[in-house]
C-alpha cells in the first residue's frame, strides 16, 4: 500500500517535485515531466523522450541522462500524460536535431504523444514516433500489443545510438529494429494500490499467480496455480522462445524485472533458474539486468524480457548510460554547467472573445453544469474506480476527478463576459491537459467541439442547437477515439443519447424535458454494457473479465448526463420564478 502523501490526487506531482530536489545536479524540470543536463563539451544530439504515467520509477525519468533518454514526460499514476506535457518536454529536450517520442502501446499515450508530434512538426521541429509492443500475453499481433519492461531495452538502444551522433532517421530505425527484436511476458502475486486507497485494484486468487500482468495495475490474463521458482522460470522461457522474433539469432539481453514489491532475494533466485534453461537452450546471454526498472507501485510480480541481439543492438546494449536510476561506466555530468537555453512552449495570451446574451447565458448553464458534476465525480470516485479494475487499471475515477476539477478551475477563472463556446474551450483544455489518459483527451476535445458548435456570437440558442452540439460532442469523440457503438466504451451510452435527444426535440419537447428524457436512455444503455465485451483500449486483453460488470466510461457518462438534466431543470424553474 502507498501510504506515504499529504493528498492522494497530488501524488505524482509530490513525488516529482521530491525526485527533482534529489537530481537537481543532473535533471531539470520543465512542463509535464523532466529533461537533462548537457554534459561538457557534449554536440548537440537527436533527443529521445519517453514517458507515460507514473508509478513505474525507474520508469520513465529515471531513465533520463547521457547515453539513455533526453527527456521524460510524466503523467498523472497510470494514466497518459497530456498533448500538452508531451509537447512542452519535447520542446525543451529539442536541440536541433529532431526528435524521437516514445512510449508504450497503450491508447491514451498514442493519443497524446500522436497530437504532440503533430504539433511539433507544424513547428518545424522533425518528430518521429517509436511504439513499444513487447508483451506476448496482451495480443498475437505484434501491433497491438502494450509496452512493459521491454519500454527499457527499447529506449536503451535509441539513446545509445543518438547519444553516438546517429541521425534522427538512423536512431527511429534503431528504435523500431529494437522493438521488434524484444519480448516480454510477467506474472502478478499481488495487485497494487493506488495513493489514498485501502483495496488493491486487483487480487489474485490464493495459491495462484496472475500470467500476463500489465503494468498499469491490470490484472492477469489468466490465473494459474501458483509455480515454484523452477517451474516459473520455465513458463517464462518457454513461453518467449515460443515467441522469438523471425530470423532471431543466438544472443539475448536479459532484464527480470521486479514489479515493485518483489524482494531483489527473490529475483536472483529466480534468475539461478532462468539462465541455466537459457544456456540449455543455445541461447547467449549479453549483460543481464536483474532489479526493478518498470515497476507498477507496490505490485507484487516479475517480468522476463529478451531482446535479441545483432550486432548493432549489442554493441548499444553495452554502450554506457549515466542516469539516476541506472548506470553503465560512469560518465558523470557537470552540475556546474548552466542548462542551454531551452525554452518550454509559452501559452498564448488568453483573449475574451465577444460574445452574445444568449451565449453568455448559455455559458453560466455551463458553469452551473461543471460546479455540478466536479461533486457528482467526487462523490462517486471510489465506485468508478472499482468498475474500472474489473479489467482496466482501476483509474477512471480518479482521472474524471482530476479533469472536472481542473475544468472546474478554469471556469472559474473566467469572467462573467465568457460566451459558452470560450467557457467549454477552456475547461476542455484543463481536463485533458490534467487528467490526460485517453478518456481526458476524450472528454476534453468533445467539450471544445460542444462550446465551438454552439458558438459565442449565436444571437438565440434553440433546442435542436443543443442536438447539433451533442452531436459534435460525440462525433469528436468517435473520430479520435476510433471506437463504435458496441465497443463497450462510454459511447454506448452517449450515441443512444444523442440520438434519443434529437428524437425528444424533433417531436417537440422542451429541451429540458428532452435532455432528462435522454439520459434515462443513456444510463439504461450503460448499464447494458455489463453484457459486452471491450474490444478496445486496455480492457480488450481481459475482456472475458469484463463480463458481468459495466463499462466504467459508460457509466460515468451516464451518471454526469443525468447531471447536467437537473441542472438544465434548476435553470429552467429559476427563470420561470423570475417571470412570475
Amino acid at each position: 500500500m502507498t501510504t506515504i502523501h499529504d493528498h492522494p490526487e497530488d501524488f505524482a506531482e509530490d513525488q516529482l517535485a521530491g525526485w527533482l530536489a534529489l537530481y537537481a545536479d543532473r535533471v531539470r524540470g520543465v512542463h509535464g515531466g523532466v529533461v537533462g543536463l548537457p554534459t561538457r563539451g557534449a554536440e548537440p544530439q537527436v533527443a529521445v523522450v519517453v514517458g507515460g504515467g507514473s508509478g513505474h520509477y525507474p520508469a520513465f525519468c529515471g531513465v533520463v541522462g547521457p547515453g539513455f533518454a533526453t527527456g521524460a514526460v510524466v503523467g498523472n499514476i497510470f494514466t497518459s500524460p497530456s498533448t500538452a506535457q508531451v509537447y512542452a518536454v519535447a520542446k525543451a529536450a529539442d536541440q536541433g536535431k529532431g526528435v524521437v517520442l516514445s512510449f508504450g502501446n497503450y491508447a491514451g499515450d498514442t493519443m497524446n504523444f500522436g497530437l504532440a508530434a503533430e504539433r511539433l512538426r507544424a513547428e518545424g521541429i522533425d518528430t518521429r514516433v517509436v511504439v513499444v509492443t513487447d508483451d506476448i500475453a496482451s495480443a498475437d499481433e505484434e501491433s497491438k500489443r502494450r509496452g512493459i519492461a521491454g519500454d527499457f531495452s527499447v529506449f536503451k538502444a535509441m539513446g545509445a545510438a543518438a547519444a553516438e551522433g546517429a541521425s534522427l532517421d538512423e536512431v527511429e530505425r534503431v528504435g523500431n529494429a529494437s522493438n521488434t527484436a524484444t519480448r516480454t511476458i510477467g506474472v502478478a502475486f499481488s495487485g497494487c494500490t493506488m495513493p489514498g486507497a485501502t483495496e488493491p485494484l486487483f487480487t489474485v486468487p490464493e495459491g495462484h499467480l496472475g500470467l500476463g500482468l500489465g503494468i498499469h495495475g491490470e490484472p492477469g490474463i489468466e490465473d494459474v496455480p501458483l509455480l515454484s521458482a523452477t517451474d516459473l522460470a520455465s513458463l517464462l522461457v518457454e513461453r518467449l522462445l515460443a515467441d522469438r522474433p523471425d530470423n532471431a539469432g543466438t544472443r539475448v539481453a536479459p532484464i527480470l524485472n521486479g514489479l515493485g514489491d518483489t524482494k531483489y532475494e527473490e529475483l536472483f533466485l529466480l534468475w539461478g533458474r532462468v539462465l541455466p534453461l537459457l544456456a540449455d537452450a543455445g541461447i547467449e546471454v549479453v549483460e543481464p539486468e536483474v532489479g526493478e526498472l518498470v515497476t507498477s507501485l507496490d505490485m507484487g510480480g516479475c517480468s522476463l524480457t529478451l531482446q535479441w541481439l545483432d550486432d548493432e543492438l549489442e554493441r548499444l546494449w553495452r554502450a554506457d548510460a549515466y542516469t539516476p536510476a541506472y548506470r553503465k561506466v560512469a560518465a558523470p555530468v557537470d552540475a556546474l554547467l548552466p542548462a542551454e537555453a531551452a525554452a518550454e512552449a509559452e501559452e498564448a495570451a488568453t483573449v475574451v472573445p465577444d460574445a452574445s446574451g444568449a451565449s453568455r447565458s448559455a455559458a453560466q448553464t455551463a458553469r452551473a453544469a461543471v460546479e455540478a458534476v466536479d461533486a457528482l465525480l467526487r462523490e462517486h470516485e471510489e465506485q468508478l474506480g472499482r468498475i474500472d479494475a474489473i479489467a482496466g487499471d482501476g483509474d477512471h475515477g480518479r482521472g474524471m476527478v482530476k479533469g472536472i476539477g481542473a475544468a472546474r478551475k478554469a471556469v472559474d477563472a473566467l469572467g462573467q463576459e465568457a460566451g459558452v463556446a470560450f467557457v467549454l474551450g477552456r475547461a476542455g483544455d484543463a481536463w485533458a491537459e490534467f487528467a490526460g489518459g485517453t478518456s481526458g483527451v476524450l472528454w476534453g476535445a468533445a467539450l471544445e467541439a460542444f462550446g465551438r458548435s454552439l458558438r459565442d456570437d449565436r444571437e438565440t440558442i434553440e433546442a435542436a442547437d443543443v442536438v447539433e452540439a451533442a452531436q459534435a460532442f460525440a462525433d469528436s469523440i468517435v473520430h479520435l477515439g476510433g471506437a463504435s457503438r458496441g465497443d463497450k466504451t462510454m459511447l454506448d451510452a452517449l450515441l443512444p443519447f444523442v440520438d434519443a435527444l434529437r428524437s425528444e426535440v424533433a417531436s417537440g419537447r422542451a429541451l429540458t424535458d428532452a435532455w432528462q428524457a435522454a439520459a434515462v436512455v443513456a444510463v439504461s444503455e450503460g448499464e447494458a454494457t455489463a453484457d459486452l465485451k471491450p474490444k478496445v483500449g486496455r480492457a480488450r486483453p481481459l475482456a472475458e473479465k469484463s463480463l458481468g460488470t459495466p463499462d466504467a466510461g459508460a457509466t460515468s457518462m451516464g451518471m454526469i448526463l443525468t447531471r447536467v438534466g437537473d441542472v438544465l431543470a434548476a435553470r429552467a424553474a429559476d427563470k420561470e420564478g423570475t417571470h412570475a
